[in-house]
């Protein structure tokens, strides 16, 4: 058994963490040149790393942002990244200490909810997260998809330069808003890593802006793929769309419209995106937008099971009584009842029983009760509770992320 010890990440240890993140992710080291450039968007606050004489073996961290939860409340939520175990360590206990560490550090510091990106799927369910919002993959045709005649149009698409698009996006983002359940903020920290290195003079990627009645209401973030081979020289590129936001559904489609206008393209290409954005029925020919996968998006942990609980409204049911149990933070383990007017602890008879993961997954709305106790997640003590569930959970608008970290 390995011997390490689980504590805060020194300033000093920034860059040695940063470079076991990478080993552990199969990346490479990074350069000088690139760690003076975005090194301040990693830093020592909110890092927890593994330790065995001196030199870490393990990594976890988290920046502190808010969440769209379903009723348009926000909420304060940590933002799990970073986490990783040097190859020749793992499966000794190293991320469960660090996870349990972080999740204790969490509760004390009053954060109700963490999310994260899970590269596996099946590690995180036993820290208590749960698969919470899912994402598609879709694929349109180019020249043969275009946008219906109904579709709304107007407004103006302008392409920013690299020095714009680091400066105005970060802007256009909070004005846009978080617009969904499970949509997260993104702090200064976040923009300097995962959007300036993309799009900034030496990141390639192109940034559109759209601009309606009342200004500027959205933006696109791509970059082009060569698919030209000796066989098919012909073929053209595949816009990449790595970014999409608007405010409302006219600067939505008109940002669309503008990708399926590009010359010399073969296809536009999206990942994580809204399961039910309406982009097939844009089209003239809806099978012209095909959904190439549906996957895991966001994965969402309950901290503080009271706080998250009475933060989100509920649709219109009489109110069902969630029996919660959670080994990991043992003081949200208890009854609630949740219903039109809100929720609380109760002392009240539990009608469903369900793990704190799965209240993850039932937590913004993506998945049914119905769905989750047909699959054994939640133990159903009266049957009539989960319809009422169903209808107190379930949201009219699917929850999605939107942001990588």
């Amino acid at each position: 058994m390995t011997a390490f010890d689980v504590r805060p990440v020194t300033e000093a240890e920034r860059r040695s963490t940063f470079d076991l993140l990478g080993r552990s992710l199969h990346g490479n080291r990074v350069s000088d040149e690139d760690w003076a450039r975005f090194g301040d968007s990693w830093p020592a606050a909110h890092k927890l790393g593994a330790f065995e004489a001196g030199v870490p073996i393990g990594i976890t961290g988290s920046y502190d942002t808010e969440i769209a939860v379903p009723g348009g409340g926000v909420l304060p939520v940590a933002a799990v990244d970073g986490v990783g175990v040097r190859a020749d360590r793992t499966r000794r206990g190293v991320l469960t200490a660090l996870m349990a560490a972080q999740l204790t550090g969490l509760a004390a510091r009053g954060i109700p909810l963490a999310v994260l990106h899970a590269s596996e799927p099946t590690i995180y369910g036993r820290f208590g997260y749960g698969s919470a919002a899912l994402g598609k993959t879709v694929r349109l045709a180019r020249p043969a998809a275009r946008l219906h005649e109904r579709v709304p149009a107007g407004g103006d698409v302008r392409m920013l330069t690299p020095e714009e698009a680091v400066k105005e996006i970060p802007a256009l983002y909070r004005r846009i808003g978080l617009y969904r359940a499970g949509m997260i903020g993104r702090p200064d920290r976040w923009w300097l890593f995962a959007h300036d290195r993309h799009v900034g003079r030496d990141g390639g990627h192109v940034v559109v802006v759209h601009s309606g009645p009342d200004g500027d209401d959205g933006f696109a973030v791509y970059d082009t793929i060569s698919r030209r081979t000796l066989d098919s020289p012909d073929e053209g590129a595949v816009l990449k769309v790595r970014d999409l936001h608007a405010a409302d559904p006219a600067a939505r489609a008109a940002l669309w419209r503008f990708l399926l206008s590009v010359d010399l393209v073969s296809g536009v290409h999206a990942r994580h995106r809204p399961v039910d954005e309406p982009l097939a029925p844009m089209l003239t020919d809806h099978r012209h937008a095909r959904t190439l996968d549906v996957e895991d998006d966001l994965w969402l942990r309950p901290v503080d099971v009271t706080t998250a609980l009475a933060a989100r409204t509920y649709r219109t049911a009489e109110p069902v009584v969630l029996a919660v149990t959670d080994r990991l933070l043992p003081a949200n383990t208890g009854h609630y009842e949740a219903g039109p007017e809100g929720a609380r602890r109760t002392d009240a008879a539990a009608d469903l029983a369900l793990d704190v993961d799965t209240l993850g997954m039932l937590y913004l709305g993506q998945w049914s009760a119905t769905a989750l106790a047909h699959t054994g997640r939640i133990e159903v003590r009266d049957p009539a509770a989960v319809a009422r569930a169903d209808e107190l959970f379930t949201t009219v608008t699917a929850p999605w992320c939107g942001t990588l970290f």
